[in-house]
């Protein structure tokens, strides 16, 4: 009766029907942690913020194409004791002479013509814009990953939680069974303290998996900027696409790549920096204008008050005729960071396309992987369900029931991990190509 009741409740734990128990703690979705994390997390805020400000930096007047408008006032106040000694003898002295000037008005200047560099730094301003951009989606892509690849790893992690509970449950069972039969005199001390020795071991091993699971939580709490202290539990499995084409990824990485996008703006940015120092050869012309009041008056001298106001208007132009040769030093320098950029571009791709190919070699074993040890899994089933008969009847030793037990488990434990290594390996390679999606 007792082994038909322990026989009962080890098919029952082998075909999944007892899981670990999270009844207690609220689901958390793929989806609900990566809406939390776009919301949450520092460094996508950050980003954001510094897109914010290279949009707000999109205007004519930081590239310097609009005129300046100002106001002025100006005034001149003395007080003097004056000895006057004029060419004809006459000597005049006053103290406490005033000599009041008051000036005010308004004005424009304006750089009309500066060698089209104006023109230049307007559209480096726009190319920062997408430069923040580029880098905004490299951010969010960067945790988006992490967010994907944390939370994969605590459902296999759950899984082989499930798996050592299962065998936990089982050695528990296992040793109730030694201790039955060794209190009826059917076997020996030693099968009972083999029993505890393996409950033990498999006790330990839930323990270190559930610290690691637990860990494993609070990365995730963090990635999503929410208090670590937040439990919850994951689904129990994860969906691996298994038709990627390497080809059709490199396609994917040169076209939309951030890390990549954002070199090729910024070898628009030096192209504009070459053309904005190019705009030093030509003269600059500035025309100005304003409209003017002045009133002064003095104690002293052949007016003694002034008053005057209109317009005034004009023209400047200047051009640099010799300046060191730093003119062409620094276009020279210009010329070089440019082709660094060019060096960095060619160099950013190598990396990429290295990165892609290693990644899609792993991708392609954990596809193979995974089949074989589905496969591993049924034969390790069928192998424990010859064993458990055989073990009923008492025709093998516990040692064969115990490497049939470890066999089951392990199959299941690397076929999880097997379905997390393909999945991990199929979220970096659409995060290098810039098409992560759920």
């Amino acid at each position: 009766m007792i082994k038909s009741k322990f026989i009962a409740l080890l098919l029952s734990l082998m075909f999944g029907m007892i899981t670990v128990q999270t009844t207690a703690q609220d689901l958390l979705t793929l989806e609900n942690a990566l809406e939390i994390a776009l919301e949450n997390n520092y460094e996508i805020r950050l980003a954001s913020k510094d897109l914010e400000i290279d949009e707000m930096s999109v205007s004519p007047g930081f590239a310097g194409m609009l005129p300046r408008v100002f106001a002025s006032a100006d005034t001149d106040n003395r007080t003097q004791n004056i000895s006057q000694t004029r060419n004809d003898g006459t000597q005049i002295d006053l103290d406490g002479a005033k000599n009041n000037n008051l000036s005010y008005g308004v004005g424009l200047d304006w750089t009309i013509f500066d060698g089209f560099s104006m023109f230049a730094r307007y559209d480096k301003l726009k190319e920062m814009e997408n430069l923040g951009k580029a880098e905004l989606q490299f951010t969010v892509l960067g945790r988006v990953s992490d967010v994907m690849i944390t939370y994969y790893d605590l459902v296999q992690q759950q899984q082989q939680l499930s798996a050592l509970d299962s065998t936990l449950t089982i050695s528990q069972q296992r040793v109730e069974l030694a201790d039955n039969r060794f209190s009826i005199g059917k076997v020996s001390k030693l099968e009972v303290l083999n029993a505890q020795v393996d409950l033990n071991t498999d006790r330990t091993l839930f323990v270190r998996q559930n610290e690691l699971y637990a860990n494993t939580k609070i990365r995730l709490n963090e990635f999503m900027a929410r208090s670590v202290t937040i439990d919850f539990k994951v689904e129990n499995d994860m969906l691996v696409q298994q038709d990627l084409v390497l080809a059709d990824l490199e396609k994917l990485a040169k076209a939309q790549n951030p890390e990549l996008q954002a070199q090729l703006i910024k070898k628009r940015i030096a192209e504009l920096e070459l053309k904005d120092v190019k705009g030093n050869r030509y003269p600059t012309v500035t025309a100005n204008t304003g409209y003017n009041f002045s009133d002064s008056e003095s104690s002293l001298g052949f007016t003694k008050q002034n008053s005057a106001q209109g317009w005034n208007y004009g023209f400047s132009a200047s051009i640099d005729i010799f300046n060191g040769n730093n003119q062409s030093r620094n276009e020279k320098i210009a010329k070089l960071q440019l082709e660094n950029t060019e060096i960095i571009i060619e160099q950013q791709t190598q990396m990429i396309m290295s990165q892609l190919a290693s990644a899609y070699q792993t991708y392609i074993t954990n596809i193979g992987l995974i089949e074989l040890e589905s496969e591993n899994e049924e034969i390790n089933k069928e192998n424990l369900d010859i064993t458990l008969a055989k073990y009923d009847i008492g025709t093998i030793p516990t040692i064969e029931f115990r490497t049939a037990q470890l066999n089951y488990i392990n199959a299941r434990v690397r076929l999880s991990e097997a379905k997390y290594q393909a999945k991990l390996s199929e979220t970096i390679l659409k995060q290098l190509t810039g098409s992560l999606t759920l």
